[in-house]
């Protein structure tokens, strides 16, 4: 077998490469940046490290909240450790209707976006009442891990 041969694969499929996290040191973590915790994406609001001991090494100690369900998640790691970081992105949407719990958006290409769903919280309600009131909406959303969700709304400014 030759060396070519050796290095002649092929791939069945392929993504467009862009990973769901990225690994950072513990220590270069800071507050109000993201870390996965226990699976979730977080967003860290707490952040405090411990001196090393005789023979030990600092540890970190997270305290993240859900950027999805708010949830409070904590997390305890060596300084030296890599741990996940999740590629969060934020998109404005033009909201048109809200069609059976889904929010029908477009973004600033025109092109449709129908599967994001109306938040259960009462910033669902806000979203419906100002679109009921004939408001042009303008709606964040905020994608990380495969997820998304809508987290905040305003008023799209006039003549747009």
């Amino acid at each position: 077998m030759s060396d070519d041969e050796q290095h002649n694969q092929t791939f069945e499929a392929a993504s467009a490469g862009a990973s769901l996290t990225f690994p950072m040191q513990c220590s270069a973590l800071r507050k109000n940046g993201h870390v996965v915790i226990k699976g979730r994406p977080c967003k860290i609001v707490e952040m405090s490290t411990s001196k090393t001991g005789k023979h030990g090494h600092a540890k970190v100690h997270l305290v993240g909240i859900d950027i999805f369900t708010n949830k409070k998640l904590e997390e305890i790691c060596p300084s030296t450790h890599n741990m996940d970081v999740p590629n969060v992105s934020r998109k404005e949407y033009q909201l048109t209707y809200i069609d059976e719990g889904f929010l029908s958006l477009l973004n600033s290409e025109g092109a449709p976006k129908d599967d994001v769903k109306v938040p259960d919280d009462p910033l669902g309600k806000e979203i419906r009442d100002a679109l009921d009131e004939g408001k042009d909406l303008l709606v964040t959303v905020v994608t990380a891990m495969g997820e998304e969700a809508a987290i905040s709304f305003k008023e799209a400014p006039k003549g747009s």
